[in-house]
């Protein structure tokens, strides 16, 4: 038997994570400075991580309800409230999954029909195209621009829109591109979402860390309120990307139909993970404050740095991510980045991992130590000095 030719005609065709494979590759040679990986560098504080081992050792390790701990999904709409103003019930507007990756794959599997067709604004995150082809979901990829700081405008949303548009997605503070929709953005937009009658994704695992402003929630407009699934985790601004705590927010009859689904497929997120996340949403709000603002730092570092050796970068206003431009070399993004590993043996990652739209920049996280950051700039300033004098 010729397995291969047995499995699922989408999922053969579904390539592998253009992130993965520059940092796999890294990982078989010594001495390399990566920076490819959108994971903070931090341990998870204290706290948090005592809280779950005080729960293994009171042998708390069964099932929670498919929804998840009522305790964790009360504190999740406090903290929304608090942070963000924006108000779910906890009873049933509320589901944790197992990371904010499976609440994506809960929402289009649960929306998506034959040919439906998902906004997405590119270059993004690799994720979301794949996901949506496996619902059985089309694309339709919108190119966000530089020169607007990668936002969504209402122009193009209007051009996207057709006759079989589902869901508009939306990632704001953007990885790769550190993009950021204000208030002022959403109002160009809310009147379409709402006469179109679309959904609205609104991705926000990196709301924490929006440096420029107050982060908006496109959740907050309650003229769309029923149209916007929420979704969010503790990855990003807790430190806990090993936990595989995400969220999902929604209208009570859109939870019931993810409910459907993620009881069959996970049926519930870890109980030790969903502990931990309760002391987190009570207690962690200073360790996300100083994340922060140590990210923030080095943003400011890592952007001015890449300027100055000849990079042109645009100063992001969330995540963790710089995207800058490396067309002045004449190199793909894929050259630039496997010559700079192969030469330098620093991995970052190519644009056209995000997309077609990606080609010209390079994604750089900055969510490792500064120590790190400075070495990795100067074996990219010797690479660009190579560059010129061949």
């Amino acid at each position: 038997m010729i397995i291969y030719d047995k499995l699922n005609e989408v999922v053969k065709n579904t390539p592998k994570s253009g992130i993965r494979k520059f940092f796999d590759l890294a990982n078989t040679m010594e001495g390399v400075v990566s920076l490819g990986v959108g994971e903070p560098d931090f341990a998870t504080p204290w706290h948090i991580r005592s809280e779950a081992i005080y729960a293994i050792e009171k042998g708390n390790t069964f099932y929670t309800s498919n929804l998840g701990l009522l305790e964790l999904r009360t504190e999740i709409s406090k903290y929304l409230n608090r942070r963000f103003d924006v108000l779910y019930n906890p009873n049933s507007e509320i589901i944790v999954t197992s990371g904010a990756s499976e609440g994506i794959d809960l929402v289009f599997r649960s929306l998506l029909n034959q040919g439906d067709e998902v906004i997405i604004i590119t270059p993004s995150y690799v994720a979301y195209e794949p996901l949506v082809k496996l619902a059985g979901g089309t694309c339709v990829l919108v190119e966000a621009k530089v020169d607007n700081e990668f936002k969504l405008t209402k122009q193009m949303l209007l051009d996207a829109i057709s006759d079989k548009t589902k869901i508009l997605f939306l990632n704001y503070p953007s990885n790769p591109t550190g993009g950021v929709m204000s208030y002022e953005d959403y109002v160009e937009i809310v009147d379409i979402i709402k006469e179109k009658e679309i959904f609205v994704i609104s991705d926000e695992i990196y709301a924490e860390l929006t440096y420029d402003g107050k982060f908006c929630s496109i959740a907050s407009f309650d003229e769309i309120k029923d149209q916007v699934i929420l979704m969010s985790g503790y990855s990003k601004a807790y430190a806990m990307t090993g936990w595989r705590i995400g969220y999902l927010c929604a209208n009570e009859t859109l939870i019931n139909a993810f409910l459907m689904i993620h009881q069959y497929s996970s049926m519930c997120a870890s109980v030790i993970g969903q502990i931990a996340a309760v002391e987190a949403s009570k207690n962690g709000d200073n360790a996300v404050i100083e994340m922060c603002e140590s990210f923030h730092m080095r943003r400011n570092f890592i952007v001015n740095n890449l300027n100055r050796i000849g990079l042109k970068c645009f100063m992001p206003k969330g995540a963790f991510y710089v995207f800058p431009s490396i067309k002045e070399t004449g190199l793909t993004s894929e050259q630039f980045c496997e010559q700079l590993l192969q030469q330098q043996k620093v991995a970052v990652v190519p644009g056209t991992a995000f997309g077609a739209a990606g080609e010209g920049f390079i994604r750089i996280s900055y969510a490792y130590s500064i120590d790190e950051i400075k070495v990795a700039l100067e074996r990219i300033e010797e690479f660009l000095v190579n560059i010129k004098s061949v």
